[in-house]
C-alpha cells in the first residue's frame, strides 16, 4: 500500500510547535508519513538536537530531509558540514525513519562509509533509520536516468530509491510506471508539474513507496503536487490499486474542469474501481496523437477511455479512425467526438476503441425541455448556434436531426459556412432533411424590417470561460433582440453565470447556464465508462 506523505517546512526552531501542529493535521488528512524539510534549521547551532524533538514529538513516522541547493533545496551549510549533520541526526537518540540524501552526494566512499555506521543500529532492538537517496530535475527528465534507477537499485546502503522530475508531457508518467513496476526494492517515482499528477495519483497501482502531497493549498514543496485532501476525496487514493482503470478529461487548457469531481464521484457510488484525471494536452494534433496513443497502448495502465473537450473533438474522430476503431453513424456526420471508450481486451468484433458524442443528446433533451414551457416545439423552432467548433457541431448537428432550424452563426462566415454545409440535408427519421443555415453575430442584432426572431441561441465557444481565452468577453450583440420567451443557453460551465448569460438575462431571456448540459452528457459518459461490454 502506497503512503501519504505530507512534506512540512521547517526554517527555524521556533517553528517547531507550528511544524507539530501541521503533522497533526496531515495524520487527520490521512498522510501516513511526513517529511520534515530542515534546509533553513540547519543552518543553527544546535539544528541536530531541534530535528531529534520534531522526530520525536512528530504523532507520524517522519522522513527528514536537508536538501542540498543543486536538487531544489535552500541549505546554506557547506556539502561536508551538511553530510556530517544528516550522519548526526541518523545517530541521534530520536532518529528518523527515514533520511534522505541525494544520491549524488553518495559518490565518495567517505561519505558511504560515514552515512554507513550513522545509520547502523545501536542496540539490537533498535529501528534503524533507512536511507532514501533521491534524484531530482526540475528542468527535464535526467538524460541518464536509468543509468541512475540501475546504480540506486545496486547500492546496499539505499533502501529506498526515489526520482522526480519535471514531466515534458503526460506521456513521461508512463516511464515512472515502467520504473515502479521494474523496482528491486522500494521506490518512488514522480513526475513534477502541471503534466505530473497522474504519476502521483497511481503510485498505488504501481506499487509506489509513497507519494507527497501537501496539507494545504499553498504549502508544496513542488510543482503539481496535490494537497492530501484533493487525493483522497477527489481521486479516491486509499481505492487505487493494481486493478483500477484509469479515465481523464482530455483538453487544453483543463485545470477548471469539473469532469474529475463528477466522474469519481460516480464510480464511488457504483462501487466501481475507476479513478479518472485531468489530462492537459496542447492544441496540435502530433501532441493529441501521441499522447493518447501512449495511454491506450500502455500494457500496464488500464486505461479506459477519456472525456475529450476543446480543443481535441475532431482529434478524436480522427484517432479512431485511424487506429480502425468503430464510431456511431451520428458522430460519424458530426465530425466531433467527445467520449473514448477502450475495451481492455476488444468487443466480440475485435474492437478496442469506441468514440461517441454525448453533447448532441444532452442539448437536445435540455432545450427540447426548455422551449417546451414556453409553448414552441422544437421540431420547427429557429435556433441560433454561435460558434462552429467541436461543441457547436454537436448542438447544431443534434438539434438539426430533432427538427429544428438551426443557424450557425460564427464571427468569421467562412467557418460557419463549411460547417453548415456539412450538416445540411441529412435525412431525418420522419424522411425529411436536416435544415442548417450560415450566419455571422450580426444575424443576431435588433433590425426594423426583421419579423422572424430565434427561439433560443446556444452559446458553443469558450468565451467566458474561466482560464479561458477571453473569461470578460460575450458574443452576444449589445443590440440583441431578446424577449421573455427567448431561450438562451451557454455550454460554458465555469463560471456559473458567464458574461453571455448576464447580458442575456438582463434582456429578459430564459437562461440555462451550462452546468446543465455539462451533467447530462457526463452522465450519459459515465454509463458509457462502467458498462459492461
Amino acid at each position: 500500500m502506497s503512503l501519504i506523505c505530507v512534506p512540512i517546512v521547517v526554517e527555524a526552531s521556533a517553528e517547531i510547535p507550528l511544524a507539530l501542529e501541521r503533522a497533526t493535521r496531515a495524520r487527520v488528512l490521512g498522510a501516513r508519513m511526513v517529511e520534515f524539510r530542515c534546509d533553513g534549521l540547519a543552518s543553527e547551532p544546535d539544528a541536530a538536537e531541534a530535528i531529534g524533538r520534531l522526530v520525536k514529538e512528530s504523532p507520524l513516522p517522519a522522513l527528514v530531509t536537508i536538501r542540498s541547493g543543486d536538487e531544489g533545496g535552500t541549505c546554506a551549510l557547506e556539502e561536508n558540514a551538511r553530510l556530517a549533520l544528516l550522519a548526526k541526526v541518523a545517530r541521534g537518540e530520536h532518529a528518523p525513519r527515514l533520511l534522505d540524501i541525494e544520491f549524488a552526494s553518495l559518490a565518495p566512499d567517505l561519505v558511504r562509509g560515514l552515512l554507513s555506521a550513522a545509520l547502523t543500529p545501536k542496540n539490537a532492538d533498535d529501528a534503524p533509520t533507512r536511507l532514501v537517496a533521491s534524484v531530482h530535475d526540475f528542468q527535464q527528465r535526467p538524460s541518464d536516468l536509468m543509468r541512475r534507477v540501475a546504480a540506486m537499485q545496486d547500492e546496499p546502503l539505499i533502501s529506498v530509491v526515489k526520482l522526480a522530475w519535471l514531466a515534458r508531457s503526460v506521456r513521461d508518467n508512463l516511464e515512472a510506471f515502467d520504473i515502479l513496476a521494474t523496482r528491486t526494492k522500494p521506490t518512488i517515482a514522480l513526475c513534477m508539474g502541471p503534466y505530473g499528477l497522474m504519476s502521483r495519483v497511481l503510485a498505488p497501482k504501481f506499487g509506489g513507496f509513497l507519494t507527497f502531497a501537501s496539507d494545504a493549498e499553498g504549502t508544496g514543496t513542488a510543482p503539481g503536487q496535490p494537497t492530501a485532501r484533493e487525493l483522497r476525496d477527489l481521486y479516491r487514493f486509499d481505492s487505487v490499486g493494481p486493478a483500477t482503470r484509469v479515465f481523464g478529461v482530455i483538453g487544453w487548457p483543463i485545470e477548471h474542469s469539473r469532469s474529475p469531481a463528477f466522474h469519481n464521484a460516480r464510480f464511488a457510488e457504483a462501487h466501481y474501481d475507476g479513478v479518472y484525471l485531468p489530462l492537459p494536452v496542447p492544441a496540435a494534433w502530433e501532441h493529441f496523437k501521441a499522447t493518447l496513443g501512449a495511454l491506450v497502448d500502455h500494457e500496464r495502465l488500464d486505461f479506459s477511455g477519456a472525456s475529450v473537450t476543446i480543443p481535441h473533438k475532431e482529434h478524436l474522430l480522427r484517432f479512431v479512425q485511424e487506429r480502425g476503431g468503430t464510431i456511431d453513424d451520428d458522430t460519424a456526420w458530426l465530425g466531433a467526438a467527445n467520449t473514448l471508450v477502450v475495451h481492455p481486451h476488444g468487443t466480440p468484433d475485435g474492437q478496442r476503441l469506441f468514440a461517441t458524442n454525448t453533447d448532441m443528446p444532452a442539448a437536445v433533451e435540455i432545450l427540447r425541455a426548455a422551449l417546451d414551457t414556453r409553448g414552441v416545439k422544437l421540431e420547427g423552432a429557429r435556433v441560433a448556434v454561435i460558434g462552429a467548433g467541436g461543441v457547436a457541431r454537436a448542438v447544431a448537428g443534434g438539434l438539426a436531426l430533432a427538427g429544428a432550424t438551426v443557424g450557425v452563426l460564427n464571427r468569421t462566415q467562412e467557418r460557419a459556412e463549411q460547417l453548415a454545409t456539412a450538416l445540411n440535408g441529412r435525412t431525418r427519421a420522419d424522411g425529411s432533411k436536416t435544415r442548417v443555415v450560415a450566419g455571422t453575430l450580426d444575424d443576431l442584432r435588433a433590425r426594423p424590417t426583421q419579423r422572424e426572431f430565434f427561439h433560443a441561441i446556444v452559446q458553443c465557444t469558450p468565451l467566458g470561460m474561466e482560464g479561458g481565452p477571453d473569461p470578460s468577453a460575450s458574443p452576444l450583440p449589445l443590440d440583441a433582440q431578446l424577449s421573455d420567451a427567448t431561450v438562451v443557453m451557454d455550454t460554458v460551465y465555469t463560471p456559473r453565470e458567464t458574461p453571455f448569460l448576464r447580458a442575456a438575462r438582463a434582456k429578459g431571456a430564459l437562461c440555462i447556464g451550462g452546468q446543465a448540459m455539462f451533467l447530462r452528457q457526463a452522465e450519459l459518459q459515465s454509463a458509457l465508462f462502467m458498462k459492461r461490454w
